[in-house]
């Protein structure tokens, strides 16, 4: 099998002046590679992880059972209702970069899926900054779109959000909003999307919630008026004060904001693991039974937390991670051999989802050391745009160890394109 190549192939790496010259393409973020170098050296993995075509399938597969429970009114109406009001506002729009997070072992298992997917961009570009050592490994793929077409669709998903919620033609400025986004650790990649956009001919700026005023029926800053919203923050209900500029503009339908409450209540809260994990209420809510077969394979069985059943998730806590419902980036996230009981007497409480415990493949970097690894799936309208890893130390993905970080995903071609090789056919040599 191809995964097995990710024990001892390492002579596949990261071209970095193919790297430095694709970040730096336009003079307007000359400089951009030396910031990601200084502020996050750790961000790119020098090596792919390959992964068989199978597993692409089977996580393809997964996603659309997602997404067509998503779409059935029982699931919506269950869900909308637990979420805040704010959510229950149905703006056209999807929503951009849902992120499908998977573990690999026997076969893919989703962990969690979030609406503010970070690093498509990023990824793009790694992924056209690879040296394949062997003709074996140069057959393969990086995923659905060839790197050249990324960022051509990654701008048409901004259009087509644009349209979704009712306008015509394109937006004339669109701002990339996240609280005191220099502070972040991906403004790099803000950098980076302020730029894809100028090269359409769309006005662009990174901007602070507080530099917005919603003035006239319009979002506004100093430079006039914004059209399109391009939200990274991590407030998925826009409640807190900083931003009522943009929760006005929103409720008010004056800017396309994407993504958004909406999104974020069907997709991204936690619970909604525990109902795509639960065949009983699956087909309560009319799912077909194939459908229902895909995601009990696919989604380990997650459980609300809730003192009914703290005893029972307590005695089986080495079996679990405990996860915040509205949590992201692993903020508040616990495997169950690792809690405490102070930590335990906060969870018990509610807010928390016990998930299955599956562990994460690994992609060795040198004879001897391993990293763990999950593979992320950019999808858009139910398609997957790109796939991407990440490779960590540790509880969590951190984008802090050496030798990790987002590395491409390679597998083989789709066998109607009649040129993959079969994966067990594969080798690596240098």
């Amino acid at each position: 099998m191809i995964e097995a190549m990710n024990s001892d192939c390492f002579c596949v790496s990261l071209d970095r002046d193919a790297l430095r010259q694709a970040i730096e393409a336009d003079p307007s973020v000359q400089g951009l590679s030396a910031l990601i170098e200084a502020r996050c050296p750790h961000l790119f993995a020098a090596l792919p992880v390959f992964v068989s075509r199978s597993h692409v399938d089977e996580m393809a597969k997964v996603i659309a059972a997602v997404e067509e429970v998503a779409a059935l009114p029982a699931y919506r109406e269950e869900v909308l209702a637990r979420a805040p009001g704010i959510a229950r506002i149905d703006p056209g729009a999807r929503g951009v970069f849902v992120g499908y997070d998977f573990h690999l072992g026997v076969r893919p298992r989703l962990i969690e899926i979030n609406t503010n997917a970070g690093g498509g961009l990023l990824n793009g570009l790694l992924g056209r900054a690879q040296r394949a050592c062997c003709e074996d490994v140069a057959r393969l793929v990086s995923g659905p779109l060839p790197g050249e077409r990324l960022e051509q669709a990654i701008f048409e998903m901004f259009v087509q959000e644009w349209r979704l919620a009712g306008r015509q033609g394109f937006p004339a400025r669109v701002a990339i909003l996240d609280d005191s986004p220099e502070t972040q650790f991906l403004y790099p990649e803000f950098l980076l999307f302020e730029r894809l956009f100028r090269g359409f001919n769309v006005q662009a700026s990174v901007l602070a919630p507080e530099q917005l005023a919603f003035e006239h029926g319009e979002l506004r800053d100093a430079q006039g008026r914004i059209d399109l919203v391009y939200n990274r923050l991590t407030d998925f209900s826009l409640a807190e004060d900083a931003h009522a500029a943009l929760r006005a503009a929103y409720l008010a339908g004056a800017a396309v904001v994407t993504p958004h409450p909406r999104a974020h209540a069907l997709y991204a809260d936690k619970r909604n693991l525990a109902l795509l994990s639960d065949a009983s209420r699956l087909a309560a809510l009319g799912a077909r039974h194939e459908t229902i077969e895909i995601l009990l394979h696919g989604v380990p069985r997650t459980r609300l937390v809730s003192a009914a059943i703290a005893d029972e998730l307590w005695a089986d806590r080495r079996r679990l991670f405990f996860k915040p419902a509205a949590g992201h980036g692993s903020k508040g996230a616990y495997r169950g051999d690792k809690l405490t009981k102070r930590v335990w007497n906060e969870i018990q409480q509610g807010g928390y989802v016990a998930q299955e415990l599956v562990p994460p493949s690994e992609r060795s970097i040198s004879p001897g050391t391993a990293l763990k690894t999950d593979i992320r799936n950019y999808v858009y309208a139910g398609e997957v745009q790109l796939l991407a890893a990440r490779l960590y130390q540790g509880q969590a993905t951190n984008m802090r160890t050496p030798g990790g970080g987002f590395a491409p995903v390679l597998t083989t071609a789709q066998a109607s394109d009649g040129v993959a090789a079969a994966d067990a056919s594969l080798t690596c040599v240098s």
